[in-house]
């Protein structure tokens, strides 16, 4: 489980085939679980200036593959007793979003990321989303696209400032949203007995 909170901004060393190698400050440990542009990995090697995590074709179909060259953000998995801050991110990537359109508004900016319609269901308005990792807040949604505020720090501090109109990210929706319509669209009718809702909840 991760947090959607940046540890790092780490150099891309190499990606041949199926392997990704990091150079970082962070000091990773073989088997660790890293988030790298927000997709849960692997740590498969460890060398003296980072480690190498392993992508399966899989993975490389699923994710915005072109944004693991240069730099990349980076998040170790949390660890029990750790203190929790953004939001409850899997590392489990949804979909591919494409940057609309970025609007310089003063004091933020307003970025507009589209997704296939189907996964609009798990964006709420005011909820969580994982950009490429980072933990945001959702403003607007709208048929086919969302509405993010990134702050001036955020903007300078992350992969933000390099995306252009047409960059593509990977996209981490709420997990709270996925469950909860998951579970609507298999009831044979969409009410809840009270005892369904109370096993809902207990299962978080």
């Amino acid at each position: 489980m991760f947090t959607g909170l940046i540890r790092e901004i780490a150099s891309v060393k190499s990606f041949v085939g199926s392997t990704l190698s990091i150079k970082s400050k962070y000091r990773a440990n073989l088997g660790d679980s890293i988030a790298i542009n927000g997709a849960c990995l692997t740590v498969v090697k460890v060398d003296s200036d980072g480690f190498a995590v392993e992508l399966s074709p899989e993975s490389q179909k699923l994710l915005a593959i072109e944004n693991y060259k240069n730099e990349v953000h980076i998040e170790p998995a949390m660890k029990m007793g750790d203190r929790f801050e953004g939001h409850i991110v899997q590392g489990h990537i949804d979909t591919i979003g494409t940057v609309k359109e970025i609007r310089n508004s003063g004091n933020s900016y307003d970025v507009f990321v589209q997704v296939d319609k189907k996964y609009i269901a798990y964006i709420v308005p005011k909820g969580s989303i994982t950009i490429d990792g980072v933990s945001l807040t959702v403003n607007d949604v709208n048929e086919t696209d969302f509405r993010l505020t990134i702050i001036p720090h955020t903007m300078k501090e992350t992969l933000f400032k390099t995306y252009r109109k047409g960059s593509r990210v990977n996209v981490e929706t709420d997990m709270f949203a996925r469950y909860v319509a998951h579970i609507i669209n298999h009831q044979k009718s969409t009410s809840l007995s009270w005892n369904e809702v109370d096993t809902i909840n207990a299962s978080f």
